[in-house]
């Protein structure tokens, strides 16, 4: 009898024991649960999540005598460009000659309207010496300014040789001014120019360096020019 009651205490301790054991396992769980639960919680409230802003991209094309020998590449240059922007960025294309005007809007993606329009209007039609260079870049900033209103992060990318003469061609002298102006409204402003010959595109840079800065802006020759979209992409925050 003595020897069963020791028995019966023995494993009564014994479970006691384990039941403990246990206990502490699972509230050691629930613990480390709660611990962990509690800084992912704490983590995740601290996540910054980045908001997307779709761009606008503003393309000037060349469209002059002068400049038709590159005109494939550049409307190749364009549509690949487009092709790889996002689906949600909008595009225009302004028409460059003896004047300027508008010859696409629309989404990024349109590949064939974009497509049809550059060949539609690039061909050249012109024989006067004037270029509208000046107007174009006018055009180019009034809608950045709409775009920017609309929520869209603006930025003009020139295609061309920059050999102008007239009475549209840039003031280099007031073109700095004004896109400091515009940047009191569009602090991000990129600006590009592609295709033209180092001289000028290093007196691009003499000029708007100062005022864009070298994240802004963008210059490349023909043979540099399939380089630029990584800049490009960078400079309008992707």
């Amino acid at each position: 009898m003595i020897v069963f009651s020791s028995f019966l205490s023995y494993s009564y301790q014994k479970g006691k024991k384990m039941f403990a054991k246990k206990l502490f396992i699972l509230g050691s769980i629930i613990i480390l649960t709660g611990f962990f639960l509690h800084f992912a919680i704490i983590g995740i409230k601290n996540i910054k999540v980045d908001n997307f802003n779709p761009a606008a991209a503003i393309f000037l094309i060349d469209a002059s005598s002068s400049n038709q020998e590159n005109i494939e590449e550049q409307k190749n240059f364009i549509k690949q460009l487009c092709k790889t922007m996002d689906p949600e960025d909008t595009v225009k294309i302004i028409r460059v000659d003896d004047d300027a005007y508008l010859i696409y809007e629309g989404s990024s993606q349109n590949g064939s309207s974009i497509t049809k329009s550059l060949n539609s209007f690039t061909q050249y039609s012109s024989n006067k010496v004037q270029k509208a260079y000046g107007e174009a870049i006018k055009k180019a900033v009034s809608h950045c300014l709409s775009m920017k209103k609309e929520g869209y992060i603006p930025a003009i990318i020139v295609v061309g040789n920059l050999e102008e003469k007239g009475n549209e061609s840039i003031n280099w002298n007031t073109l700095p001014k004004n896109i400091k102006k515009t940047q009191k409204y569009i602090p991000e402003l990129t600006m590009m120019f592609v295709w033209a010959h180092p001289s000028k595109l290093d007196y691009v840079k003499e000029k708007l360096t100062p005022i864009l800065g070298e994240e802004h802006l963008i210059i490349a020759t023909k043979e540099t020019v399939d380089k630029v979209s990584r800049k490009f992409y960078n400079a309008i925050g992707r």
